[in-house]
């Protein structure tokens, strides 16, 4: 399986993925625990994906997003954007709702 298919099944397989540096429980940057944080405090289930492991993966991803920086926030296989869009949206509301609709259909 080619990188860019196994980017598409992760997508596929989660309604709500966070491409991270780190793991939730122990971000390795600022950014990631962040939003980590952000997530968890919303309390809606999450996949994760620690870039940090695969390499590969870590440089197609910024291609195929067209987005240079981690984390990367997914729902529903769409890009949301990166910890200060997920910032701004948490802070209007605005994420939670649109987690919550993902998570519950």
């Amino acid at each position: 399986m080619d990188i860019e298919q196994k980017i598409k099944e992760q997508l596929g397989d989660n309604a709500i993925l966070l491409y991270m540096k780190g793991t939730p429980d122990f971000p390795q940057c600022g950014f990631s625990a962040q939003t980590a944080q952000v997530m968890k405090q919303i309390g809606v289930p999450f996949a994760y994906f620690n870039i940090l492991e695969d390499q590969e993966l870590r440089e197609r991803l910024k291609e195929y997003s067209n987005w240079p920086t981690y984390p990367q926030l997914y729902v529903k296989g769409e890009l949301i954007g990166g910890c200060d869009i997920i910032m701004e949206m948490f802070q209007s509301g605005e994420l939670e709702k649109e987690l919550k609709a993902a998570s519950e259909g």
